[in-house]
């Protein structure tokens, strides 16, 4: 071992999560605060968040709103236990976010992540079969490409292998349907025309494995991580309809899509379809404490709670800081800024001008792709040398030029905060430009 013990200031001890700790440590991009669109390097240097953070910023950074509310949550009630006790802001949260979801999913149960999300969301399918004695149906079907976050469930159901292929077999029984990215589909804003048949990947896995074994079937309703994959036209829809002719339970992961980035509330608001379960996260508190939560129909939480037996627990699940006092606190006033400063709204108006400017670069010869929808967009990129090295490159070449991009591989995820202006967007897409046309 040639462990020593670091210096004051050094980089080496943190073990970054989905980072190339060695070259970033080298060759560090450090923050050090933000403030509305932007955020600032520890030179000054003003960096456009052209991702919303992780997504997650919705409202822009640096909100006192929130800040304030979380101070004063703090100075009165820094925790309180979630199991058997409660505290009002949780319940309130939760009541504000039920007014949003669509259908109803009325129920809301509150994790600390979005990969925590997905597996309780998983679990409280299991929970509702075997609470409507189908105790059998424990099969759970994902997407090739879907990205369900990283606990054991979620990496099960997912679809984006280097995300698996390291830690094991996952959970057994797990089956997967074909992705619907299409050679015919590129370059199409929006929905595009041809993929809906895909969806019968789940009736072909139901006549396979018997309709009675199935549990549940998650997707994202844009397939975010992996970069922006819009639904066809009648997906969605199709996965309605052999989900409630076999009783599957559909589950849609809205941690990307959630709270106006496809220019609605949700992605089940802008398609029309409506799942059973719904997983939340991210911009439920504009990425300011951690919070996720599953929303859940009616019918699953008293089919759940029904079949208990009185004064007894009826789901055993949940964590320690399910639904905290500083992160409802924070989603209280998220909710406030969403609502009077109509963002979700915003979200729908800036669209146009938004995949405009995206689609805009299909010029550049080094675009193999792009897809977009609301203020959600991906520009696929021409590998190099071996996948990702030219995504990895171009990390520091966009820092560089003052710009925040989330890379998934060789492709940019774009999806700026929904505060943003023309004069923004004019220059997220002239900074890409100047960048990709160097390659």
């Amino acid at each position: 071992m040639n462990w020593q013990m670091p210096t004051a200031n050094s980089l080496e001890p943190y073990w970054m999560p989905f980072t190339a700790n060695r070259q970033f440590k080298a060759h560090p991009r450090m923050i050090a605060r933000a403030e509305g669109m932007y955020y600032y390097t520890d030179r000054g240097d003003a960096l456009l968040d052209g991702s919303s953070g992780l997504f997650c910023v919705g409202a822009g950074h640096g909100r006192k709103q929130i800040a304030e509310a979380a101070h004063r949550t703090l100075l009165e009630l820094d925790y309180a236990p979630a199991f058997q006790y409660g505290h009002p802001l949780s319940f309130e949260l939760a009541r504000r976010v039920a007014a949003v979801t669509p259908g109803d999913l009325n129920y809301i149960f509150f994790t600390n992540s979005g990969s925590e999300s997905v597996d309780t969301a998983l679990k409280i399918a299991l929970a509702y079969h075997r609470a409507r004695g189908e105790g059998q149906r424990q099969r759970l079907v994902g997407r090739e490409k879907g990205y369900h976050g990283v606990n054991f469930g979620g990496i099960s159901v997912a679809g984006m292998m280097p995300n698996k292929k390291a830690f094991g077999v996952g959970l057994p029984g797990c089956a997967h349907m074909r992705h619907t990215w299409l050679e015919e589909n590129r370059f199409t804003p929006g929905q595009p025309e041809h993929g809906a048949e895909l969806a019968n990947d789940l009736q072909r896995l139901v006549d396979l494995h018997g309709e009675d074994t199935i549990a549940a079937c998650i997707v994202e309703p844009i397939a975010g991580s992996v970069g922006c994959i819009v639904p066809p036209k009648g997906y969605l829809d199709r996965l309605r309809e052999i989900c409630d002719t076999y009783g599957i339970v559909l589950i849609f992961d809205e941690v990307i899509t959630g709270f106006g980035r496809t220019g609605k509330q949700f992605g089940a608001d802008s398609f029309g379809v409506t799942p059973d379960l719904m997983t939340l996260a991210k911009a439920l508190t504009n990425g300011v404490v951690p919070m996720g939560a599953v929303a859940c129909s009616e019918k699953i939480y008293e089919t759940i709670t029904g079949a208990a037996p009185d004064m007894a627990v009826e789901l055993f699940h949940g964590y320690t800081y399910s639904g905290c006092p500083v992160a409802s606190a924070a989603g209280l006033a998220t909710r406030d800024i969403f609502e009077e400063e109509g963002l979700v709204e915003r979200a729908a108006a800036m669209s146009p001008r938004f995949l405009e400017g995206l689609f805009a670069l299909k010029d550049l010869a080094v675009v193999t792709d792009i897809r977009g929808y609301g203020l959600f967009g991906t520009l696929d990129i021409a590998p190099k040398d071996r996948p990702g090295a030219r995504g990895n490159q171009l990390i520091q070449e966009l820092f560089d030029a003052g710009l925040i991009i989330k890379m998934t591989g060789d492709s940019l995820l774009v999806s700026p905060p929904l505060i943003c202006e023309d004069a923004h967007l004019d220059e997220l897409f002239t900074k890409i430009r100047d960048v990709l046309k160097t390659h």
